[in-house]
């Protein structure tokens, strides 16, 4: 088992550090730097890299990489971890999903040491992380205002990332494409296997969401060999995929008031809602949000102000939406009983 090298620091077998790489001056000429947890083992495995905050608003990933590094089974580690609670540490700092130069970190892999301040920290993440894991795992929210169902978006088309999905225990699954500039496809493109989880809403913590990450960064771990085999025995929820989702806009804008929940079963013309307008308060006028086609909500606006054109159901759609449902309902029950 040989050392690893993330910056200037080598990391020898069996042992655990905190990596402090720098990454940015900020314009009060105070260096950022960003935390890299390492735990490489004695024995050989798999090199997997758990990051969260690529969107520096999206803390879920944060708590659930905290709960990961605090696992008594990572002791008998094999192979190396390496976890990055906050990627966009900027971003957190201002509680917003980008960078100060207002780009998206996850459009700029795989970044230029010459670019600009996202390129560069993309740079930065992959040639110290992402070159040398061969597997991953990405943490995400929904955006401000919106929450997302537990799911992994990945390329279900590969065998061995369909295995580590399939694993990972949530119910949804979404074969997704990957996205130009973003680190699943700069990954991938590598030859890494990559996970992107999605759960919960951006600035906000969300137990279910929080205890689904980290129970499947625990299945994936133990599938790859990295820890021994749980001792307990737990339900196996059997995902179901979906290959397409599509998006429910406000026809108009007004007061929304929602009549469905995240992981709820939908049919083609189901009532989903009603906008009102808020300066009319003696008029009956409602208009009515229907569901175009069948399927199971996966992520849905909290906000009830809405604009004209604005997103308030994702739907996903699947062979029988009904089952979906019940499974997603079950799994809920286990990760957030209260």
């Amino acid at each position: 088992m040989a050392s690893i090298i993330i910056g200037d620091t080598e990391i020898k077998p069996g042992t655990n550090t905190i990596v402090q790489l720098p990454v940015a001056s900020l314009y009060t000429n105070t260096q950022m730097e960003l935390p890299i947890h390492v735990l490489h083992g004695k024995k050989p495995g798999p090199r997997l890299f758990v990051c969260a905050a690529v969107h520096g608003d999206e803390i879920n990933g944060v708590e659930i990489i905290r709960r990961l590094l605090k696992q008594k089974s990572l002791k008998n580690l094999k192979g190396t971890l390496i976890a990055i609670p906050v990627i966009n540490i900027f971003g957190l700092i201002l509680h917003s999903r980008y960078l100060p130069d207002r780009r998206d970190l996850n459009r700029s892999f795989p970044g230029n040491a010459q670019g600009s301040l996202a390129s560069r920290l993309a740079h930065i993440i992959n040639e110290e992380i992402v070159s040398k894991c061969t597997h991953g795992i990405d943490l995400h929210t929904g955006a401000i205002n919106r929450s997302n169902l537990p799911q992994i978006r990945a390329n279900l088309d590969d065998d061995e990332t369909n295995l580590l999905a399939h694993t990972f225990g949530v119910p949804v699954l979404i074969n997704a494409n990957t996205r130009d500039g973003s680190l699943r496809e700069t990954a991938t493109n590598q030859g890494v296997k990559m996970l992107m989880y999605e759960g919960g809403e951006a600035l906000r913590f969300d137990d279910l969401s929080i205890n689904a990450g980290l129970h499947g960064i625990l299945n994936v771990m133990r599938l790859l060999g990295m820890l021994n085999p749980s001792k307990r025995k737990k339900k196996i929820y059997e995902p179901f995929i979906s290959r397409s989702s599509h998006w429910i806009r406000a026809p108009r804008g007004g007061i929304f008031r929602s009549k469905k929940y995240l992981g709820e079963h939908v049919g083609k013309n189901d009532p989903l809602g009603t906008i009102s307008d808020p300066t009319d308060i003696f008029s009956d006028t409602e208009f009515s949000v229907n569901a175009v086609r069948s399927g199971v909500i996966i992520g849905k606006t909290n906000l009830p102000l809405v604009n004209e054109g604005d997103a308030l159901y994702h739907i996903a759609t699947f062979e029988d939406a009904t089952e979906v449902a019940l499974e997603v309902e079950s799994f809920q029950q286990e990760m957030d009983p209260d």
